[in-house]
């Protein structure tokens, strides 16, 4: 069986029916497609939607790249080899209505070649996280059991670790330990083992993809409708403010993508497209935004 074959058909099928699902549930908007080459090896699919009935600002991103290993990939990958390749998906999803959760996640498969192409080490990635500006218990508890019973599947323990691990990967260290959103699960570097095979990784990988939809868009349903004053777009555009400074300052994927000549645009696809930094802006103690933000300090256990 080729891994890779298999993961990069899987990879673009993610894309086609997670695109297809959210243009529906927008109803106006559709994706505009943007092919680009990486000139060192391999390119891309960029997907974009804009300025819909639901979603504001968005994006499905799929990449298949590769090239030599460079000094920074050592140095900031920590591995050794002549050559590598990467194939993965990424999304970021800024809806209009403020009581629905922004969302992101990220699927991926890494390998590293020696001097004779055979595959040195591979690891497999990725996870989903939530960023609502508005916290509705049910809909935390939804999305939360979704990836829960996906994790389940392959192991009971997975879930705690994974959960555990996104809700110490997405945190604003320079605001007092303060979480971006309210997590979900979270991967990284999961090699092949006797235990655990190639096979089993990549289906986990697939299981979890395959759980977006049925994590996120019941979610979307249920809120995007709900009427909003200008007050909770301002607490919006506050939390996304945090957003921008989690990507830039602490997120590894675009500080990676910056200083190996990345494909800008779609590194900075994820950043929403209106964001407000006021100064020393607190929410009044006891509110829904005082609410929402205690859980962003103090994370929750969902299920």
């Amino acid at each position: 069986m080729n891994i890779k074959e298999n993961w990069i058909n899987y990879i673009h099928n993610l894309q086609d029916r997670i695109c297809a699902a959210l243009e529906a549930e927008d109803g106006k908007a559709r994706f505009q497609e943007d092919l680009w080459q990486r000139a060192e090896g391999g390119g891309g699919k960029t997907r974009v939607i804009a300025d819909g009935h639901v979603f504001e600002k968005g994006g499905v991103n799929t990449s298949v790249v590769f090239g030599e290993v460079t000094e920074p990939m050592r140095q900031q990958l920590k591995i050794d080899g002549r050559s590598w390749f990467a194939c993965g998906l990424s999304l970021v999803l800024h809806p209009v209505n403020p009581f629905v959760p922004t969302v992101h996640c990220n699927y991926r498969m890494f390998e590293v070649y020696g001097g004779n192409e055979d595959v040195i080490d591979r690891w497999f990635g990725g996870g989903t996280d939530l960023t609502p500006y508005y916290l509705f218990e049910e809909d935390a508890k939804h999305f939360h059991q979704t990836y829960k019973t996906a994790c389940d599947a392959f192991d009971p323990g997975f879930y705690g670790s994974f959960k555990k691990e996104c809700d110490n990967y997405f945190v604003n260290w320079h605001r007092n330990k303060e979480r971006r959103g309210i997590g979900g699960i979270f991967y990284d570097h999961q090699r092949p083992s006797a235990e655990k095979d190639v096979q089993f990784w990549f289906n986990f990988g697939k299981t979890c993809g395959d759980a977006f939809l049925a994590a996120y868009l019941p979610i979307v349903q249920k809120r995007k409708q709900l009427p909003y004053t200008a007050q909770h777009k301002h607490w919006q555009e506050i939390r996304r403010g945090r957003y921008v400074e989690f990507n830039l300052v602490h997120d590894r994927g675009t500080l990676f993508g910056l200083k190996t000549n990345g494909r800008i645009e779609s590194i900075l696809m994820s950043l929403p497209p209106t964001v407000r930094f006021e100064y020393n802006y607190q929410p009044t103690p006891g509110s829904e935004e005082d609410r929402l933000l205690q859980a962003c300090l103090n994370p929750v256990e969902w299920v």
